[in-house]
């Protein structure tokens, strides 16, 4: 009784039109990754359930960040002088990642295999996956730090932001095209992370203070590597994709407004918490990193998952998130110095958007399951009751 139908009726009869369309021309997904997921989903059961596979990859990537906000919580102990990460947690952290990276590359084949592909299947694995970019990023961290030889908590927030966009780019292209073209950026960085971790574990943190080539360090090569992917890649891609549409006439959305609609929310979720650190009295991003990352990981997360639900229902995309109206009141607090306890401030509004987007999520998948008469976690029917 708690939950709320998010999901309206012009879109649950778009989701019943809905059908797949998605690129993938990544050669490392295509020549290697492919092949390898479907050597794996031959070992799965068929009896189980492909969203319970998407749920216990991303669990995976929940348990990482938690392990990490353990044993480095301010992203300090990578630096000189602090006690490291134990080496069995970076071994873990590249386990799980790339049990991840391959639960969420079977998912879809286990529904294929098992006659259950569902439009929330989808749904349920783009909107964990939204979600998921914030855990990236923040384990990572952990491996160079903010110490001297790190990168400052502030270029993180930039950096965060950057991969942020590049994700909520593919679906923007979906939006616009109908067509999913999949960013070659995410393959190559999940083999690449899951290798990382276990080198780290290896030959130790120390290593990434080594310069690379002259004074160019390994946290710089991860700043341009992650730069250069958004930019030079992935931008540019979705730009030509567009484009391509718009030469071809199939672009869903011919007016400017309409197909840039979906970057409105982002956009002022980004303005909104930039003005909290730049104009924070405390410096809320350097006091408290991780909870800021969360905080803005998650509102990400929620202002997405309601673009791919208009995506995949072929439904005008709402120019505004509520969520960004409060935050707005929140931020205004904290610059003002209205609320004095800005840590405090910081920690209620993660917690308020944590459950807002939970109860979000809960809720569009209950609704979707009751739509299509389906249980979201087994593949058997529900009672015709």
């Amino acid at each position: 009784m708690a939950l709320y139908e998010y999901v309206t009726q012009e879109q649950l009869a778009g989701f019943d039109k809905y059908k797949y369309s998605a690129v993938d021309s990544n050669p490392l997904s295509v020549y290697i990754m492919h092949p390898f997921w479907n050597f794996v989903v031959k070992f799965l059961p068929m009896w189980l359930a492909p969203n319970l596979i998407t749920f216990t990859g991303f669990m995976f990537l929940v348990l990482n960040f938690l392990i990490l906000a353990f044993y480095d919580f301010d992203f300090t102990a990578s630096g000189a002088k602090h006690e490291h990460v134990p080496s069995w947690v970076w071994v873990a952290a590249g386990i799980f990642n790339f049990l991840a990276y391959t639960l969420d590359g079977v998912d879809g084949k286990q529904a294929r295999r098992t006659n259950s592909s569902t439009p929330l299947g989808e749904l349920f694995d783009h909107g964990l996956d939204s979600w998921a970019c914030m855990l990236f990023v923040a384990t990572v961290y952990s491996i160079f730090g903010r110490g001297e030889s790190g990168v400052s908590v502030v270029t993180l927030y930039y950096i965060l932001w950057m991969v942020l966009f590049s994700f909520i780019l593919s679906h923007w292209e979906k939006y616009n095209t109908g067509i999913l073209f999949l960013p070659w950026g995410y393959d190559m960085s999940q083999v690449t992370i899951s290798l990382v971790y276990l080198v780290t574990a290896v030959v130790g943190v120390e290593t990434w203070y080594q310069p690379v080539l002259l004074h160019f360090l390994y946290r710089d090569l991860f700043t341009f590597m992650i730069i250069a992917c958004s930019f030079a890649v992935t931008l540019p891609m979705s730009l030509y994709n567009v484009l391509k549409a718009y030469r071809s006439d199939t672009l869903k959305h011919s007016s400017l407004y309409e197909a840039f609609l979906p970057f409105l929310s982002p956009v002022l979720l980004f303005i909104l918490s930039t003005i909290w650190v730049v104009y924070s009295p405390s410096n809320i991003l350097d006091l408290q990193p991780r909870i800021f990352y969360l905080m803005v990981g998650t509102a990400f997360a929620n202002v997405t998952c309601k673009l791919i639900v208009c995506q995949m229902s072929n439904t005008r995309c709402q120019a505004l998130s509520w969520l960004l109206l409060p935050m707005s009141v929140v931020v205004l607090l904290a610059v003002t110095k209205v609320v004095t306890n800005e840590t405090l401030l910081l920690h209620l509004w993660t917690a308020a958007v944590m459950l807002a987007h939970i109860h979000y999520g809960v809720s569009v998948v209950h609704q979707l399951s009751k739509h299509f008469k389906i249980f979201a976690f087994s593949l058997k029917k529900p009672n015709s009751d």
